[in-house]
Protein backbone atom coordinates (compact mmCIF):
# COMPACT_ATOMS: atom_id res chain seq x y z
CA UNK A 1 0.00 0.00 0.00
CA UNK A 2 1.17 3.27 -0.87
CA UNK A 3 0.75 7.08 0.56
CA UNK A 4 -1.92 8.42 -1.05
CA UNK A 5 -1.05 11.60 -3.64
CA UNK A 6 -2.17 14.77 -2.16
CA UNK A 7 -1.04 18.42 -3.96
CA UNK A 8 1.92 20.60 -2.37
CA UNK A 9 0.72 23.85 -0.38
CA UNK A 10 -2.58 22.39 1.70
CA UNK A 11 -3.27 23.62 5.04
CA UNK A 12 -3.24 21.70 8.32
CA UNK A 13 -6.38 21.26 8.82
CA UNK A 14 -7.14 19.57 4.84
CA UNK A 15 -3.67 17.15 6.00
CA UNK A 16 -5.46 16.39 9.18
CA UNK A 17 -8.09 15.00 6.61
CA UNK A 18 -6.50 13.82 3.87
CA UNK A 19 -3.11 12.18 5.08
CA UNK A 20 -2.96 8.47 4.50
CA UNK A 21 -2.04 5.56 2.73
CA UNK A 22 -4.03 4.73 -0.76
CA UNK A 23 -8.02 3.58 0.11
CA UNK A 24 -8.18 -0.71 -0.57
CA UNK A 25 -9.70 -2.21 -3.78
CA UNK A 26 -12.63 -1.37 -2.10
CA UNK A 27 -12.50 2.37 -2.15
CA UNK A 28 -13.67 3.39 1.56
CA UNK A 29 -13.72 6.89 2.29
CA UNK A 30 -12.81 6.39 5.54
CA UNK A 31 -10.07 4.97 6.55
CA UNK A 32 -9.65 1.16 6.89
CA UNK A 33 -9.09 -0.13 10.55
CA UNK A 34 -6.53 -3.63 9.73
CA UNK A 35 -7.23 -5.43 12.98
CA UNK A 36 -4.98 -8.14 12.34
CA UNK A 37 -2.00 -9.58 13.82
CA UNK A 38 0.08 -11.09 10.67
CA UNK A 39 -0.21 -10.83 6.92
CA UNK A 40 -0.32 -13.56 4.38
CA UNK A 41 2.52 -13.23 2.16
CA UNK A 42 2.82 -14.44 -1.99
CA UNK A 43 5.32 -16.72 -1.46
CA UNK A 44 8.19 -18.03 0.85
CA UNK A 45 10.82 -16.24 -1.38
CA UNK A 46 8.40 -12.91 -0.72
CA UNK A 47 8.31 -13.49 2.83
CA UNK A 48 12.05 -13.85 3.23
CA UNK A 49 12.84 -10.63 1.74
CA UNK A 50 10.03 -9.01 3.26
CA UNK A 51 11.33 -9.79 6.89
CA UNK A 52 15.16 -9.18 5.46
CA UNK A 53 13.74 -5.72 4.89
CA UNK A 54 14.70 -6.13 1.03
CA UNK A 55 11.36 -5.57 0.12
CA UNK A 56 8.39 -3.48 0.83
CA UNK A 57 5.45 -4.56 2.40
CA UNK A 58 3.57 -5.80 5.89
CA UNK A 59 4.20 -9.34 7.34
CA UNK A 60 3.83 -8.53 11.09
CA UNK A 61 1.69 -6.16 13.23
CA UNK A 62 4.86 -5.18 15.69
CA UNK A 63 6.64 -4.31 12.33
CA UNK A 64 4.53 -2.45 10.25
CA UNK A 65 0.43 -1.84 9.94
CA UNK A 66 -1.63 -0.16 7.14
CA UNK A 67 -3.48 1.88 10.20
CA UNK A 68 -0.66 2.59 11.89
CA UNK A 69 1.02 3.43 8.85
CA UNK A 70 -1.95 5.94 8.12
CA UNK A 71 -2.06 8.02 11.67
CA UNK A 72 2.18 7.98 11.26
CA UNK A 73 1.54 9.60 7.84
CA UNK A 74 -0.34 12.09 9.24
CA UNK A 75 0.78 13.16 12.11
CA UNK A 76 4.47 13.58 10.19
CA UNK A 77 2.45 15.76 7.67
CA UNK A 78 1.19 17.98 10.21
CA UNK A 79 4.52 18.47 12.25
CA UNK A 80 6.41 18.69 8.97
CA UNK A 81 8.63 16.11 9.60
CA UNK A 82 9.76 13.33 7.57
CA UNK A 83 8.31 10.39 9.31
CA UNK A 84 6.75 9.34 12.71
CA UNK A 85 6.75 6.38 14.37
CA UNK A 86 3.93 5.32 16.65
CA UNK A 87 4.27 3.84 20.26
CA UNK A 88 2.23 2.45 22.81
CA UNK A 89 2.05 5.55 24.29
CA UNK A 90 3.35 8.58 25.42
CA UNK A 91 6.16 7.14 27.67
CA UNK A 92 6.66 4.44 25.49
CA UNK A 93 7.91 7.33 22.65
CA UNK A 94 10.17 8.89 25.06
CA UNK A 95 11.51 5.78 26.36
CA UNK A 96 12.25 4.70 22.66
CA UNK A 97 13.99 7.80 22.38
CA UNK A 98 16.08 7.40 24.61
CA UNK A 99 17.13 4.05 23.58
CA UNK A 100 17.66 5.09 19.93
CA UNK A 101 20.08 8.02 20.58
CA UNK A 102 21.91 7.01 24.23
CA UNK A 103 24.19 4.84 25.54
CA UNK A 104 26.25 4.28 28.69
CA UNK A 105 27.76 7.25 29.92
CA UNK A 106 25.80 9.74 27.76
CA UNK A 107 24.49 12.88 29.63
CA UNK A 108 21.36 14.50 29.31
CA UNK A 109 19.49 18.00 30.08
CA UNK A 110 16.23 17.87 30.43
CA UNK A 111 13.63 21.01 32.23
CA UNK A 112 13.09 20.82 35.54
CA UNK A 113 9.45 21.20 35.06
CA UNK A 114 8.78 18.26 32.65
CA UNK A 115 5.87 15.33 33.42
CA UNK A 116 6.70 13.81 36.67
CA UNK A 117 6.51 10.55 34.95
CA UNK A 118 9.37 11.90 32.16
CA UNK A 119 11.42 12.81 35.12
CA UNK A 120 11.50 9.12 36.70
CA UNK A 121 12.30 7.90 33.40
CA UNK A 122 14.83 10.05 33.10
CA UNK A 123 16.62 9.67 36.15
CA UNK A 124 15.31 6.35 37.69
CA UNK A 125 15.62 4.11 34.44
CA UNK A 126 17.61 5.18 31.76
CA UNK A 127 20.29 6.20 35.33
CA UNK A 128 20.45 2.39 35.87
CA UNK A 129 22.12 2.31 32.49
CA UNK A 130 24.37 4.99 33.25
CA UNK A 131 22.95 7.52 31.52
CA UNK A 132 23.60 11.30 33.72
CA UNK A 133 20.04 13.86 33.73
CA UNK A 134 21.24 17.72 34.53
CA UNK A 135 17.96 19.20 35.06
CA UNK A 136 17.29 23.19 34.89
CA UNK A 137 15.30 25.61 34.71
CA UNK A 138 12.51 25.51 31.62
CA UNK A 139 12.58 29.42 30.51
CA UNK A 140 16.59 29.94 31.77
CA UNK A 141 18.75 29.59 28.30
CA UNK A 142 22.03 29.71 30.00
CA UNK A 143 21.42 27.45 32.38
CA UNK A 144 21.04 25.00 29.63
CA UNK A 145 24.18 26.74 27.71
CA UNK A 146 25.78 26.36 31.48
CA UNK A 147 24.74 22.12 32.20
CA UNK A 148 26.37 21.30 28.74
CA UNK A 149 29.30 18.61 29.30
CA UNK A 150 31.39 17.07 26.37
CA UNK A 151 29.41 13.88 26.64
CA UNK A 152 25.92 15.75 26.22
CA UNK A 153 23.64 13.92 23.77
CA UNK A 154 19.84 14.78 24.21
CA UNK A 155 18.35 18.30 25.11
CA UNK A 156 14.72 17.16 26.41
CA UNK A 157 11.90 20.28 27.29
CA UNK A 158 8.24 19.92 27.42
CA UNK A 159 6.53 23.60 26.36
CA UNK A 160 4.39 24.57 27.64
CA UNK A 161 5.54 21.80 30.31
CA UNK A 162 2.47 20.13 32.70
CA UNK A 163 1.49 21.71 34.99
CA UNK A 164 2.55 24.84 35.39
CA UNK A 165 2.86 25.92 31.61
CA UNK A 166 6.37 26.90 31.54
CA UNK A 167 7.39 27.77 28.33
CA UNK A 168 10.87 27.27 26.52
CA UNK A 169 12.53 28.93 23.54
CA UNK A 170 12.83 26.27 21.02
CA UNK A 171 15.35 27.68 18.69
CA UNK A 172 17.36 28.72 21.09
CA UNK A 173 17.38 25.37 22.86
CA UNK A 174 18.13 24.19 19.30
CA UNK A 175 21.26 26.46 18.75
CA UNK A 176 22.79 24.90 22.53
CA UNK A 177 21.83 21.29 21.24
CA UNK A 178 23.55 21.86 17.65
CA UNK A 179 26.59 23.77 19.09
CA UNK A 180 27.70 21.11 21.54
CA UNK A 181 27.11 18.36 18.92
CA UNK A 182 23.78 17.48 21.01
CA UNK A 183 20.26 16.81 19.88
CA UNK A 184 16.91 18.00 21.10
CA UNK A 185 14.19 16.77 21.38
CA UNK A 186 10.13 18.51 22.48
CA UNK A 187 7.55 17.38 23.96
CA UNK A 188 4.80 19.00 21.61
CA UNK A 189 2.03 17.32 23.60
CA UNK A 190 0.04 20.50 24.91
CA UNK A 191 0.35 22.53 22.17
CA UNK A 192 0.07 20.32 19.21
CA UNK A 193 1.30 20.46 15.63
CA UNK A 194 -1.82 23.18 15.28
CA UNK A 195 -0.07 25.71 18.05
CA UNK A 196 3.35 24.87 17.15
CA UNK A 197 6.00 23.04 15.04
CA UNK A 198 8.94 22.84 17.20
CA UNK A 199 11.19 21.42 13.95
CA UNK A 200 10.60 24.64 11.85
CA UNK A 201 12.06 26.16 15.21
CA UNK A 202 15.56 23.99 14.96
CA UNK A 203 14.19 20.66 17.17
CA UNK A 204 15.47 17.26 15.74
CA UNK A 205 12.67 15.35 17.53
CA UNK A 206 8.78 15.98 18.24
CA UNK A 207 7.16 13.59 20.98
CA UNK A 208 3.68 13.00 21.45
CA UNK A 209 1.07 11.98 23.70
CA UNK A 210 -1.37 10.92 21.07
CA UNK A 211 -3.71 10.04 24.33
CA UNK A 212 -4.24 13.37 24.63
CA UNK A 213 -5.28 15.95 22.02
CA UNK A 214 -4.04 13.94 19.10
CA UNK A 215 -7.32 11.25 20.27
CA UNK A 216 -9.45 14.80 21.54
CA UNK A 217 -11.58 12.34 23.88
CA UNK A 218 -10.11 9.96 26.15
CA UNK A 219 -10.12 6.74 24.68
CA UNK A 220 -7.46 5.25 23.94
CA UNK A 221 -3.30 5.33 24.35
CA UNK A 222 -1.08 6.01 21.83
CA UNK A 223 2.37 8.03 21.47
CA UNK A 224 4.64 9.07 19.16
CA UNK A 225 7.91 10.47 17.40
CA UNK A 226 7.89 13.12 14.70
CA UNK A 227 11.20 12.83 12.91
CA UNK A 228 13.56 12.15 9.86
CA UNK A 229 12.93 8.87 7.63
CA UNK A 230 16.79 8.05 8.39
CA UNK A 231 16.50 8.28 12.22
CA UNK A 232 12.91 5.93 11.97
CA UNK A 233 14.06 3.62 9.42
CA UNK A 234 17.72 3.27 10.92
CA UNK A 235 17.48 4.23 15.02
CA UNK A 236 13.84 3.53 15.63
CA UNK A 237 12.36 1.26 13.64
CA UNK A 238 15.18 -1.48 14.62
CA UNK A 239 14.09 -1.00 18.23
CA UNK A 240 10.68 -1.59 18.06
CA UNK A 241 10.69 -4.78 15.95
CA UNK A 242 12.60 -6.16 18.63
CA UNK A 243 11.48 -4.57 21.90
CA UNK A 244 7.37 -4.10 20.81
CA UNK A 245 6.89 -0.84 22.25
CA UNK A 246 4.20 -0.67 19.30
CA UNK A 247 0.66 1.39 18.81
CA UNK A 248 -2.15 -1.27 18.12
CA UNK A 249 -3.88 -0.95 14.89
CA UNK A 250 -7.05 0.30 16.88
CA UNK A 251 -6.16 2.84 18.71
CA UNK A 252 -4.05 4.05 15.49
CA UNK A 253 -7.44 4.37 13.93
CA UNK A 254 -8.52 6.31 16.75
CA UNK A 255 -6.36 9.09 16.96
CA UNK A 256 -6.07 9.07 12.59
CA UNK A 257 -10.14 9.71 13.39
CA UNK A 258 -9.25 12.28 16.08
CA UNK A 259 -6.75 14.20 14.30
CA UNK A 260 -9.53 15.03 11.92
CA UNK A 261 -11.35 17.52 14.11
CA UNK A 262 -7.92 18.50 16.03
CA UNK A 263 -7.93 22.02 14.37
CA UNK A 264 -11.26 22.82 15.14
CA UNK A 265 -11.21 21.69 18.58
CA UNK A 266 -7.81 23.10 19.66
CA UNK A 267 -8.87 26.66 18.68
CA UNK A 268 -11.98 25.80 20.84
CA UNK A 269 -10.01 24.85 23.87
CA UNK A 270 -7.73 27.83 23.80
CA UNK A 271 -10.68 30.22 23.70
CA UNK A 272 -12.14 28.50 26.81
CA UNK A 273 -8.68 28.10 28.27
CA UNK A 274 -8.57 31.89 28.31
CA UNK A 275 -11.63 33.12 29.07
CA UNK A 276 -11.67 30.80 32.24
CA UNK A 277 -7.65 32.26 33.36
CA UNK A 278 -8.74 35.31 32.99
CA UNK A 279 -12.05 34.95 35.24
CA UNK A 280 -9.75 33.04 37.67
CA UNK A 281 -7.00 35.75 38.31
CA UNK A 282 -9.57 38.24 39.21
CA UNK A 283 -11.11 35.30 41.70
CA UNK A 284 -10.28 36.54 45.55
CA UNK A 285 -9.58 32.96 46.86
CA UNK A 286 -6.52 31.69 43.55
CA UNK A 287 -3.41 33.30 44.36
CA UNK A 288 -1.70 32.55 41.27
CA UNK A 289 -3.03 31.97 37.82
CA UNK A 290 -0.64 30.02 34.95
CA UNK A 291 -1.49 29.95 31.66
CA UNK A 292 0.60 31.48 28.64
CA UNK A 293 -2.29 33.30 27.02
CA UNK A 294 -2.54 36.27 29.81
CA UNK A 295 0.03 38.97 29.80
CA UNK A 296 1.15 37.92 33.74
CA UNK A 297 2.48 34.76 32.35
CA UNK A 298 6.23 34.98 32.74
CA UNK A 299 7.11 33.79 28.86
CA UNK A 300 3.56 35.39 27.43
CA UNK A 301 5.72 37.15 24.92
CA UNK A 302 7.12 33.94 23.86
CA UNK A 303 4.30 31.93 23.92
CA UNK A 304 2.42 34.60 21.84
CA UNK A 305 5.31 34.11 18.92
CA UNK A 306 5.65 30.15 19.18
CA UNK A 307 2.10 29.35 19.82
CA UNK A 308 0.60 31.14 16.98
CA UNK A 309 -0.41 33.61 19.21
CA UNK A 310 -2.54 31.19 21.13
CA UNK A 311 -2.04 30.32 25.46
CA UNK A 312 -3.34 26.35 24.70
CA UNK A 313 -5.72 24.19 26.61
CA UNK A 314 -4.36 23.91 30.00
CA UNK A 315 -4.88 26.36 32.92
CA UNK A 316 -3.22 25.56 36.30
CA UNK A 317 -3.92 27.77 39.50
CA UNK A 318 -2.51 27.96 43.01
CA UNK A 319 -5.32 28.63 45.97
CA UNK A 320 -4.59 30.63 48.74
CA UNK A 321 -3.70 29.07 51.64
CA UNK A 322 -1.97 29.60 55.02
CA UNK A 323 0.73 26.57 54.32
CA UNK A 324 1.78 23.47 52.75
CA UNK A 325 -0.82 21.34 55.11
CA UNK A 326 -3.52 23.92 54.43
CA UNK A 327 -3.03 24.23 50.40
CA UNK A 328 -3.39 20.67 49.96
CA UNK A 329 -6.97 20.65 52.13
CA UNK A 330 -8.09 23.58 49.99
CA UNK A 331 -6.89 22.21 46.93
CA UNK A 332 -8.70 19.17 47.51
CA UNK A 333 -11.98 20.96 48.63
CA UNK A 334 -12.10 22.67 45.44
CA UNK A 335 -11.61 20.00 43.08
CA UNK A 336 -13.99 18.25 45.34
CA UNK A 337 -16.70 20.21 44.91
CA UNK A 338 -16.96 19.94 41.21
CA UNK A 339 -19.95 18.60 39.58
CA UNK A 340 -19.75 18.98 36.09
CA UNK A 341 -15.43 18.76 36.20
CA UNK A 342 -14.09 15.30 36.03
CA UNK A 343 -12.08 14.45 38.42
CA UNK A 344 -8.91 12.60 36.59
CA UNK A 345 -5.26 13.09 35.43
CA UNK A 346 -5.65 12.44 32.13
CA UNK A 347 -6.03 15.89 29.75
CA UNK A 348 -7.06 16.48 25.83
CA UNK A 349 -10.84 15.56 26.39
CA UNK A 350 -13.67 17.40 25.13
CA UNK A 351 -14.70 17.06 28.49
CA UNK A 352 -12.91 19.48 31.13
CA UNK A 353 -10.99 17.52 33.64
CA UNK A 354 -9.02 19.00 36.99
CA UNK A 355 -7.03 17.04 39.50
CA UNK A 356 -3.67 17.57 42.15
CA UNK A 357 -0.95 17.08 40.51
CA UNK A 358 1.72 17.73 43.96
CA UNK A 359 -0.50 14.05 44.80
CA UNK A 360 -1.03 12.41 41.28
CA UNK A 361 0.97 13.09 37.70
CA UNK A 362 4.00 14.45 39.98
CA UNK A 363 2.86 12.57 43.07
CA UNK A 364 6.12 9.63 42.86
CA UNK A 365 8.27 12.40 42.46
CA UNK A 366 10.71 13.61 45.90
CA UNK A 367 9.15 16.84 48.11
CA UNK A 368 13.13 18.14 46.19
CA UNK A 369 11.63 17.18 42.79
CA UNK A 370 8.22 18.67 43.03
CA UNK A 371 9.49 21.98 44.81
CA UNK A 372 12.02 22.42 41.95
CA UNK A 373 9.21 21.77 39.21
CA UNK A 374 7.04 24.52 40.91
CA UNK A 375 4.76 22.19 42.22
CA UNK A 376 3.33 23.16 45.29
CA UNK A 377 0.28 21.03 47.02
CA UNK A 378 -1.88 24.08 46.67
CA UNK A 379 -1.93 23.55 42.50
CA UNK A 380 -4.47 22.62 40.86
CA UNK A 381 -4.35 21.45 37.03
CA UNK A 382 -7.62 22.54 34.45
CA UNK A 383 -7.47 21.03 31.04
CA UNK A 384 -10.18 22.85 29.22
CA UNK A 385 -12.62 21.03 27.49
CA UNK A 386 -15.59 22.58 25.24
CA UNK A 387 -17.76 22.37 28.54
CA UNK A 388 -19.93 26.07 28.02
CA UNK A 389 -17.73 28.57 29.97
CA UNK A 390 -19.97 29.88 32.48
CA UNK A 391 -20.63 26.43 33.61
CA UNK A 392 -17.06 25.92 34.38
CA UNK A 393 -17.17 28.94 36.35
CA UNK A 394 -19.91 28.14 38.51
CA UNK A 395 -18.53 24.24 39.10
CA UNK A 396 -15.33 25.93 40.78
CA UNK A 397 -17.21 28.78 42.60
CA UNK A 398 -18.80 25.79 44.40
CA UNK A 399 -15.58 25.15 45.48
CA UNK A 400 -13.80 28.52 45.80
CA UNK A 401 -16.95 30.27 47.56
CA UNK A 402 -16.94 27.94 49.98
CA UNK A 403 -13.09 27.74 51.26
CA UNK A 404 -12.94 28.69 55.23
CA UNK A 405 -11.56 32.02 55.59
CA UNK A 406 -7.95 32.06 56.75
CA UNK A 407 -6.70 33.52 59.73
Amino acid sequence: MTQKELPEGLHLDTLALRTALEPSQYGENSEALFLTSSFIQTSAASAARRFAMEEEGYTYTRVGNPTVSSMELRLAALEGTEAAIGTATGMAAILLLGMGVLRAGDHVICSQSVFGSTIRLFSGEFGKFGVETTYVPQGDVEAWAAAVKPNTKLLFAETPTNPLTDVCDIQALADVAHKAGALLAVDNCFATPVLQKPTTMGADFVIHSGTKYLDGQGRVMAGAICCSQKHKDEVFLPITRTAGMVLSPFNAWVVLKGMETLGIRMQAHCANALALATWLEAQPQVARVYYPGLKSHPQHALAMRQQSGLGGPVVSFDVKASGPDDARLRAFHVIDSTKVCSITTNLGDTKTTICHPGTTSHGRLTEAQRQAAGVGQGLIRLAVGLDHIEDLKTDLLRGLNSLPTLA
